[in-house]
């Protein structure tokens, strides 16, 4: 009994003090978020679509810089409408007359000719610049997307604080895990000298077969219970390092510390959140739009030069070469309403987007107070699991002692030894749902520092 009785103090105070003392120092813990945010699929899906608002941005820009294109085109025809040019009828009498007086044939007479429109073995190739002057909607096109980069930016800011929450709760919940297998590790240490000390008495004929056949069972059970911690163990560590992107049984380094998380301040708020901030970029990007559809009023004014060259025969030479340069104006007059539609469209939706403003904002707050009273409600949990365990060890020892000195029947120590299990246990819980609740509101009030 002695020996039963110090392997059970041991036990308990290894197990104590690393389940009332877990915590979570932030180097590693920091570092898993660190490669969560470099290496998580989803971060990286982002990354690529704000590679590409990026590049609409630059898009949009090059709108208003020259543009030079090439063009060419040749023609080959026969028949269709002709121009007839009385070429003879008018200068054949003046020729007759001119070559009487002249005594010589130097006046030959002409043919009336009949010449045809489209132009048969004719070339045009030309580089044509061009240069927007005054153009409302390349102006707002280019804030728009000024303004979806910002959003994009947000959005993957969103991502990121998301990864963080989840990687900090998984983190915890893989702490939990493992703790709840040391914990059923040191329970089967004490089950089984439980039964090597009942079988001895047993044999000494001092106790039934009946306290020898319970140990037994308490072995397979809490081996049952061993066996199950150590999948959820394996589950909790799977998901952990698919969040980093790693092999699901990539090993995790779990530090400890003597702290329990620390009490959110009471001015916490949620005005850094990013869906907030998601909403009012949405909302400029709606304003630029209404404007965008106002701008029809605006003239376009663009200028261009043509410098090419054309001919028949495919001719290259001074009188084939050509410059061509000119100003337009395009002025939107009426478009049966088209525009006053486009406008009316965009003013109702930034109407929709200041009352999900509202919402969204309401609805974050809720979630803070929320997970704040969900915080105050582990911590209470927390203290009261450490005063039940404290019972719990006092209870055990008490029907330890009863149970040596043959004034309590095994049935009777073995529910002291179950309660402090489960008080072991529900500590255990109890200290990484703090963890966990106060992740949640880190995540409620957006406080994480993201680098």
């Amino acid at each position: 009994m002695k020996f039963l009785e110090s392997i059970h103090s041991c036990i308990f105070i290894c197990c104590f003090l690393t389940v009332s003392n877990i915590a979570f120092a932030q180097s590693a813990l920091d570092d898993y978020i660190k490669q969560g945010l470099n290496s998580n699929q989803s971060i990286k899906e982002q990354d690529f679509l704000l590679e590409k608002s990026i590049y609409a941005l630059q898009e949009a820009k090059s709108l208003f810089k020259p543009n030079v294109t090439f063009s060419a085109s040749y023609t080959k025809a026969d028949g269709g409408r002709t121009i007839d040019i009385p070429t003879g009828d008018l200068l054949n009498k003046a020729y007759a007359t001119l070559n009487t007086l002249t005594g010589t044939s130097n006046f030959p007479q002409l043919q009336n000719q009949s010449v045809q429109l489209n132009p048969d073995n004719f070339y045009d190739a030309k580089f044509r610049t061009t240069l927007p002057l005054l153009n409302a909607e390349l102006t707002y096109n280019k804030k728009i997307k000024t303004q979806q980069v910002d959003l994009q930016k947000t959005e993957l800011l969103l991502f990121k604080r998301e990864l963080v929450k989840e990687i900090k709760k998984a983190y915890y919940q893989f702490a939990k895990a493992e703790n709840a297998i040391k914990i059923y590790e040191s329970a089967m240490t004490l089950v089984r000298e439980n039964n090597r000390i009942n079988a001895a008495l047993f044999n000494n004929q001092k106790v039934n077969r009946t306290s020898v056949i319970r140990s037994e069972n308490e072995i397979s059970k809490i081996n049952a219970r061993l066996i199950m911690a150590q999948q959820n163990k394996k589950s909790a560590q799977a998901y952990f390092n698919f969040l980093l992107n790693k092999p699901a049984t990539n090993s995790i380094n779990i530090e400890k510390s003597t702290t329990l998380p620390d009490v959110p301040s009471s001015d916490t708020s949620v005005a850094r959140r990013e869906e907030l901030a998601k909403i009012k970029l949405a909302s400029a990007i709606n304003d630029n739009l209404t404007r965008l559809a106002k701008s029809y009023i605006i003239p376009k004014i663009n200028t261009f030069v043509d410098v090419g060259s054309q001919a028949f025969d495919f001719r290259f030479d001074n009188n084939s070469r050509y410059y061509l340069a000119g100003l337009t104006l395009e002025w939107n007059l009426f478009a049966s309403g088209r525009n006053t539609y486009k406008r009316q469209q965009t003013e109702s939706a930034q109407q929709a987007l200041l009352a999900e403003n509202a919402f969204v904002e309401t609805q974050l707050n809720t979630q803070l107070v929320i997970a704040k009273n969900d915080f105050y409600t582990a911590i209470a949990q927390y203290d009261a699991a450490q005063a039940q365990l404290k019972t719990a060890d006092r209870y055990y020892q008490d029907e330890l002692r009863l149970y040596k000195e043959g004034q309590a029947i095994y049935i009777e120590l073995l529910d002291a030894q179950n309660q402090l299990i489960d008080a072991r246990l529900e500590s255990n819980i109890a200290l990484f749902e703090t963890w966990i609740k106060r992740a949640d509101i880190e995540r409620a009030t957006a406080s994480f520092n993201i680098h």
